[in-house]
This record gives structure tokens, C-alpha cells and sequence, in this order.
């Protein structure tokens, strides 16, 4: 399940993040309205938590625009404001679920919980690029029917790919989602994790499937 946290407090965001994380979600983190509608038109979210008071673009604003597109995430909206009016306002603008600051992580999971307890097609589970299949359920990845085994770090960073596929990831946006704030940044490392990945996706296929974007970063997708 992949879900956006998009809250302009830093501390508050990389707890979110982190507590996310730790329950097994593909979090992408970002710090105001404007970067929200980035990532929201950009890639496809299982679930938004989305903080009301934002620089750039307010949580509302991003929330109508997202209806107005057409977009219908769940969205589980953060606020301090605990009035009836704000509730019904937040509401009214499209959110799923409201959730009042300060609040305890166990009933902002729950309510996550929640917002993606809905019918799946057995298709959602597994990522598919050409003849590569990437099980988000059961961490398995197959290519051409064999089993591929991953670490960790190396089966999190083809899932990313794989639920952006078309889409150039730098290396920046690479680092943050699978370090998230703990990493600095500043090294090869994610030069590393894809070489890694490359001899076992790729090594001894015609077909590449992880490509190298000069000046940008990288992107998996097949060769027409």
C-alpha cells in the first residue's frame, strides 16, 4: 500500500513517515500543497494524509483540486482546527476521514486502517513491467517465471520503480523514499542498490528493463 503524507511540520512529518514505514506502507513525504499535487499527478496513492494548514497551497485547495481532477484517493485530512465548521468544510471539500491535532499514532493508523479497507482486485497486488512481476503482498519478483531473491533495501527499491514505471526517479527522490529522513544522502549508494538490481533483473535478458537516465536518474520500464 503506498500512501502520501503531506504536512509542513518536519518533526510531525518524519514521525508519520516513520510510524508509517514501520506498519509496512510505501511512503512518499512531502512539505506543502504545491509538492502534493506534484506527486498526486505524478503517481497513484492507495490513501493521503493531508494537513490543512500548508505553505503554497492549503490542504483544502489540494483537496478540491484532486475531486476536480477526478481523483478519488481516500484522504484522511490533519488539522488543528477542531471546530464543527472546519470538520463540515473539510468534508464538504471531498475528505474521507478528519483526524484533530494532537493526536495518538494508534488512531491515525486506525483510521488509515480504514480509508483502505475496500475491495481489491487481485491484480493491484503485483506489478507487472514486461515479463517481470513484482508481488507487493508476498515480496516475491519473478522474471520470465523464475523466481528473483531480493534484500530488503533491493525489493523496495524495484517495488518504487515498478509502481512508477515510465516515470524518471532521481536519485534524490530515491534516497528519501528508501531512507527516508534518516539518510543524508550525498553518496553512490542508490548507484550501488541499482547495480545490484541490475545484474539480477536484467543480467542475461535481451530485454533491459532498468534504464539509466544521463543527468537524472533512473526508471524501469521496457524497451519498445
Amino acid at each position: 500500500m503506498r500512501i502520501l503524507a503531506a504536512e509542513d511540520e518536519k518533526n510531525l512529518n518524519r514521525l508519520i513517515v516513520s510510524r508509517l514505514t514501520a506498519e509496512h506502507y510505501s511512503v512518499d513525504a512531502c512539505f506543502d500543497g504545491g509538492e502534493a499535487m506534484a506527486y498526486l499527478e505524478s503517481a497513484e496513492y492507495d490513501a493521503v494524509v493531508l494537513d490543512i494548514m500548508m505553505p503554497v497551497m492549503d490542504g483544502l485547495a489540494v483537496l478540491k483540486k484532486m475531486r476536480a481532477k477526478g481523483m478519488s484517493t481516500p484522504v484522511l485530512l490533519l488539522t488543528a482546527r477542531d471546530s464543527i465548521e472546519d470538520r463540515v468544510a473539510g468534508l464538504d471539500a471531498g475528505a474521507n476521514d478528519y483526524l484533530i491535532k494532537p493526536f495518538a499514532f494508534e488512531e491515525l493508523l486506525a483510521r488509515i486502517r480504514v480509508l483502505l479497507r475496500k475491495p481489491r482486485e487481485a491484480s493491484d497486488s503485483v506489478c507487472r513491467v514486461d515479463d517481470l512481476e513484482v508481488h507487493l503482498d508476498t515480496h516475491q519478483v519473478f522474471r520470465s517465471g523464475q523466481e528473483i531473491r531480493l534484500s530488503g533495501k533491493e525489493f523496495a527499491l524495484l517495488r518504487y520503480m515498478a509502481q512508477n514505471e515510465g516515470i524518471v526517479l532521481s536519485r534524490d527522490r530515491l534516497e528519501e523514499h528508501l531512507w527516508n529522513f534518516d539518510y543524508a544522502g550525498g553518496s553512490n549508494v542508490i548507484d550501488v542498490y541499482i547495480r545490484y538490481l541490475r545484474k539480477k533483473i536484467d543480467e542475461g535478458h535481451e530485454r533491459k528493463l532498468i534504464h539509466t537516465v544521463r543527468g537524472t536518474g533512473y526508471v524501469l520500464r521496457a524497451e519498445i
